[in-house]
């Protein structure tokens, strides 16, 4: 019988003289106060925090004293003649009268009928404990002349506090943070809550296109958002191979267990959309005939300015947006149009509100960069978090389309200022931070802006829409995959069964579409004429839902008819970056969206989804195809009107309640 292969373990954690404080009473009961060591393990990349005592929890040869300042510890080594001490400046010591006293002396305490040493190593071993990361739920830490800590765990367990008389409590916390995400909990400023972030959406979204299979599965094992993010797409036929445990190399596993894995390494991404609240089952439903549609040419300059009055409010917003929608802008209306698309500023300001507008954010964009600008060498070493951020930016920086000529060469003043707008979003919104993938969506801004203050805040707007899709809980990306799942099963039943049975039903050769809008999959020029596309909100919100649907439309022949099955389908949508034609995309998806308008028995489900609602208690207002409003004859009443973003704003009007979303 072949010997099991013991698991790997790593120390990425030791520390000494970490104790547990027994029992609280005064009194001579001071051998109750347990010395041991704590530790943080990787066994075989599972992160485990383990306490155990020392054998001996007294060593009379290292005493030592300390201040409330851990660092202002005075370690006392006993030497054979005499005994000297080392000190920490006291000049570093937040309160120096902690300096010099608390000293622990210990006395043990005599054990009778000759049970002493068994009785009292049986005592010391019960207050050890061992725990993975998966398993804790809160860290409290708070400083009483020292450091101590108190974990709680998901089962309700309180485990006994252990207090570093010797230091070591920051450095124990810096490696938590490398193995769990932490934050602040709302109620107590010194409990920490904790989630497995699996180096999560806070710090990872890397790079795998140089990575060889075998890099990128260890990732998927040991780190699956992050290669999920980053490489999901990007997995080739040799999946089944890399995901065999090793003492499994010499059975196949079965192609059908493939998903379960991959629902089990994505975090929050466990989908069953049979069983999703709000979404019912969606059988056959003749959809007709798909409309043909016609696209324009871009937005002219001239044809903008027609669009303004004098003091520069733009005019005929609703028509603007059809019209942007129809044939994206000119490049040399980007700059201004875009300020407007992404919110930044107000569609029926002047000239000289925005001006002013622009003086106030420049303003308040300045304050915020010189904030992490003039943060020291020391602050910054006692911030985690934020040497976390910057680490992460300017690795991302540092590739980021580095081909394109406004991003290449070495010190380009592009990367520079990539670099400073994601760091002084850090500090815009600390609590997301910096999440790779991040700037691929602020790089495209950038380019048009050539302004650093407008791209900030046009990249802020953007990801107040994005936001969701960089939460370490993944609602946003959940989200999405149902209800594409949803849309895909009405529009094409016969391939989402196909996929259904290929085991890719959940559709994560998507994931990276949809979290980045096809930054990875479109070339740059193409990435800029559909966002401004998709920023007017037409012709129907989650317009990019029905763009994933026209690129498979247009695969699925290939992918059913070559019989392609789990890792095949992953590896062919792979290669579909940097090939797909953005204008013959647009005119599927708008194609597919009057399809699914015209249909009379359209799922409730998918009318939510792309916001389709209309109910009218009265005649019929008159539509344009894209959810304008020309109104009837006023009487009495309300009217409740789509702004074009899914949102309802509400007018009077003459007879008629109706709500509308477009």
């Amino acid at each position: 019988m072949a010997a099991t292969t013991p698991p790997k373990v790593l120390v990425l954690f030791e520390h000494e003289g970490v104790f547990v404080h027994s029992s609280t009473d005064d009194g001579d009961d001071q051998d109750l106060l347990i010395s041991g060591f704590l530790r943080v393990l990787d066994k075989d990349g599972e992160s485990v925090i383990e306490y155990k005592p020392l054998e001996d929890s007294v060593d009379p040869s290292n005493m030592l004293c300390a201040c409330k300042d851990s660092s202002s510890v005075v370690e006392w080594t006993q030497f054979p003649t005499d005994r000297s001490h080392h000190t920490v400046d006291p000049q570093q010591s937040c309160e120096t009268e902690w300096d010099m006293v608390n000293t622990v002396s210990f006395k043990r305490k005599p054990h009778a009928n000759g049970e002493g040493t068994s009785h009292h190593t049986h005592e010391k071993n019960r207050w050890a404990f061992s725990f993975t990361t998966a398993d804790l739920r809160t860290v409290t830490l708070k400083t009483e002349g020292w450091t101590h800590l108190v974990f709680c765990l998901k089962d309700d367990t309180t485990l006994s506090a252990i207090h570093f008389h010797q230091g070591g409590s920051q450095e124990f916390m810096d490696c938590l943070r490398r193995c769990v995400h932490l934050t602040e909990s709302p109620r107590d400023k010194t409990t920490y809550l904790v989630s497995s972030h699996n180096k999560a959406l806070s710090q990872s979204f890397e790079n795998l296109l140089d990575d060889t299979n075998y890099g990128l599965v260890q990732k998927l094992k040991k780190d699956p958002y992050t290669a999920t993010l980053g490489g999901f797409s990007k997995v080739t036929n040799y999946i089944f191979d890399a995901f065999r445990a090793p003492e499994l190399e010499q059975r196949d596993r079965p192609e059908e267990e493939v998903a379960d894995i991959l629902g089990e390494i994505i975090p929050g991404l466990e989908i069953s959309q049979l069983e999703e609240p709000g979404f019912e089952v969606i059988t056959r439903v003749d959809l007709g005939s798909r409309p043909e549609v016609q696209r324009g040419d871009p937005l002219t300059l001239e044809e903008w300015l027609k669009y303004q009055d004098q003091e520069g409010r733009v005019r005929k917003v609703p028509q603007l947006k059809e019209r942007i929608f129809k044939g994206g802008l000119c490049h040399v209306v980007r700059r201004e149009a875009w300020k407007f698309l992404l919110g930044y500023y107000p569609w029926n300001s002047t000239s000289e509100e925005r001006k002013g507008l622009q003086r106030r954010k420049t303003d308040e964009y300045f304050r915020m960069k010189l904030q992490w600008k003039s943060v020291s060498e020391e602050q910054e070493r006692r911030n985690s978090r934020l040497r976390d951020y910057k680490s992460l930016i300017e690795k991302d920086v540092n590739r980021t389309d580095r081909t394109n000529k406004f991003y290449e060469g070495l010190e380009n003043p592009g990367l520079i200022l990539l670099h400073d707008i994601l760091m002084t979003y850090c500090m815009y919104d600390f609590d997301l931070g910096y999440v790779q993938g991040m700037s691929d969506l602020l790089s495209p801004i950038l380019f048009v802006m050539e302004n650093e203050v407008d791209a900030f805040w046009c990249f802020v707007n953007f990801m107040d829409e994005m936001h969701e899709n960089f939460e370490e809980k993944m609602q946003g990306m959940r989200t999405q995959l149902v209800q594409l799942s949803a849309l895909l099963r009405l529009l094409d039943l016969a391939f989402w069964n196909y996929l259904e049975a290929q085991d890719s039903g959940y559709l994560y050769f998507c994931f990276r579409w949809l979290l980045i809008r096809f930054k990875r999959e479109l070339h740059f020029q193409d990435v800029l004429r559909l966002w401004e596309v998709m920023w007017t909100g037409l012709p129907c919100q989650n317009f990019h839902l029905l763009v994933c649907c026209a690129i498979l439309d247009s695969e699925k022949q290939k992918i059913m008819d070559r019989h392609y099955g789990f890792n095949e389908i992953l590896k062919h949508i792979n290669e579909l970056s940097m090939k797909l034609d953005i204008e013959e995309i647009l005119h599927k998806s708008e194609a597919i969206c009057l399809q699914i308008k015209n249909c009379k028995d359209l799922p409730s489900s998918v009318s939510e989804i792309l916001g389709l609602k209309v109910a009218c208690v009265k005649p019929t207002l008159e539509l344009s195809d894209y959810g304008i409003l020309t109104p009837p004859l006023h009487t009495s009443g309300e009217l409740l009107v789509s702004n074009g973003h899914g949102q309802l704003s509400e007018t009077s009007s003459n007879g008629y309640k109706v709500a509308f979303i477009s």
